[in-house]
């Protein structure tokens, strides 16, 4: 693995005297050692050679030093300031630019508050799950912009994924993962992408194969300036960099899940959805988690033999064989269901909705569907403009429900359940979306939320930016015009948000999976 001695560097940066005397941090990762001082941190590349990435020069390292830069500047444009050398000077001493020989190279960034960093605030508990829209929201961006690369990924990109993962696990998995386990998981995940190479290669030649993040998870993302900032992207290899939009969503979702953050995992599942509406390849994502979590089996095992300190070498291998038995799980996922919420303006559908999100179908959760975003999308508008009488027309209001039951009925073809949250105040979209499941062969379980009409009136006054434009007078015209004989479960909606999941969770199948 190691191809050159770079300890004399090493020892330089790791010396105040590299840094004006500040103190100076040392944070070492399979791939790159870093080093924090002042208002400064420095990233030096590894002389290493794996089967997924070659730092072995000084050349291909100041390459991948200027691939960083390049990649990363796409999201954190104000952390990232340069590639700066190492240089040997006439003396044989060592200095961080200036004149000399340049021996080796380093990327040059500003420091910014660690503790604002994902990992460490999911570590402390702190993670906000409002933070995870806007997080949805900032890759969803990123993905749209990125440079569509069609000469990697599909069918063949996953299985050089795959196949790099098995020999990944014989060369550094042993005596640290279950060599049974591997071979399960390697041949499982050959046969799914056999099972969805067509669309692989729909979605490659779609342009759904991009330039993406390619290592999106808790620790690449920062809290910088109120908003959640993605960096350090892949730089050494496009065949991971350059990969379906949602495999790399799905590396951000897995780490979310690992740690047991599943609300937070669905909360981005969703916000991303809502905003790219991509829900083309739902089917391909217990594959994508997979193969994720087992890149992260991979390399915990791999970063686990670089460790000389026995405590940090155990912590590394529980992890990787942590990861494996997700990498299994992900692939055997729980039966899909429609799950329908319905009620009057104010009963709290939508916040029922994301809150059930998580405990329902495969991992990431269900996909929820509102009602008002549809008809926002079919309208032309964005969710949090506001529509006229023309756009609740009775015309309008059946082309909503018809799309919203022909998208959750696309959501469990998929294999993931769906939440169907609108008003179903009419009993003939009431029978659509449980003829839906029924046509689709999956469990239904439908919801009714009622609470007295002074405080539903009240919760709408109350309410602040969001997809529904109902107030005071549409509730009434809802109370007037009634909804029939409800046969779906009645749940008393006047209680607080947790009380009214305590009781909607008994109702429906739920699933705690991987």
């Amino acid at each position: 693995m190691v191809t050159e001695d770079q300890s004399a560097v090493v020892a330089f940066l790791g010396s105040p005297v590299a840094h004006g005397g500040e103190t100076v941090k040392r944070v070492d990762t399979h791939s790159a050692i870093v080093f924090l001082a002042g208002n400064r941190v420095w990233k030096l590349k590894r002389a290493v050679r794996y089967d997924y990435l070659d730092f072995s020069t000084a050349e291909r390292r100041r390459i991948a030093c200027e691939g960083e830069l390049r990649l990363n500047r796409r999201t954190a444009p104000s952390i990232y300031r340069g590639v700066v050398p190492v240089m040997q000077r006439a003396d044989k001493s060592l200095a961080i630019g200036g004149p000399g020989t340049p021996i080796d190279w380093l990327v040059e960034m500003n420091r910014f508050d660690e503790d604002q960093l994902f990992d460490r605030l999911a570590t402390r508990n702190q993670l906000d799950l409002r933070l995870m829209r806007p997080l949805a929201t900032a890759i969803a961006r990123f993905h749209a912009d990125a440079e569509p690369r069609p000469d990697h990924g599909g069918r063949a990109g996953m299985t050089w994924v795959a196949t790099g993962n098995a020999e990944g696990f014989a060369e550094f998995g042993q005596t640290i993962l279950n060599e049974s386990a591997c071979r399960q998981v390697t041949a499982d995940t050959l046969r799914e992408i056999e099972r969805h190479a067509a669309l692989l290669e729909i979605r490659r030649a779609g342009g759904l194969v991009r330039q993406c993040h390619g290592d999106l998870h808790l620790r690449n993302i920062v809290l910088l300036d109120g908003r959640p900032t993605l960096f350090d992207a892949i730089d050494f290899n496009d065949e991971i960099a350059c990969a379906d939009v949602l495999y790399d969503l799905s590396f951000l979702l897995m780490d979310l899940w690992r740690r047991r953050l599943p609300r937070h995992a669905n909360a981005v599942w969703n916000g991303y959805l809502a905003e790219t509406g991509d829900h083309s390849g739902l089917s391909l994502m217990p594959l994508f988690l997979s193969c994720r979590a087992a890149v992260r089996a991979k390399t915990s095992a791999t970063a686990a033999r670089l460790q000389s300190d026995a405590g940090a070498r155990l912590e590394l291998e529980r992890a990787a064989q942590g990861y494996l038995t997700m990498a299994h799980q992900f692939l055997h996922p729980p039966p899909a269901s429609i799950v329908a919420i319905g009620g009057f303006s104010g009963t709290g559908k939508s916040t029922l909705a994301y809150a059930l999100g998580a405990d329902v179908g495969a991992p990431p959760g269900a996909v929820v569907l509102r009602s008002d975003e549809i008809r926002k999308q079919l309208c032309g508008v964005s969710a949090l403009e506001r529509l006229g009488p023309e756009g609740y027309t009775s015309e309008i209001s059946q082309r909503v429900y018809a799309a919203l039951t022909a998208r959750a009925a696309g959501v469990v073809r998929s294999g993931y359940s769906a939440i169907a949250d609108a008003v179903f105040a009419r009993p003939v979209d009431r029978t659509a979306i449980e003829r839906a499941a029924l046509d689709a062969g999956v469990p239904f379980f439908g919801l009714w939320l009622e609470a007295p009409e002074p405080l539903l009136v009240e919760r709408l006054r109350r309410r602040s930016v969001d997809a529904s434009d109902a107030d005071a007078d549409v509730l009434h015209m809802q109370e007037v015009q009634g909804a029939g004989q409800v046969t779906w479960q009645r749940l008393d909606a006047s209680a607080t948000a947790a009380s009214v999941l305590a009781s909607a969770a008994p109702c429906i199948a739920t699933t705690a999976a991987a």
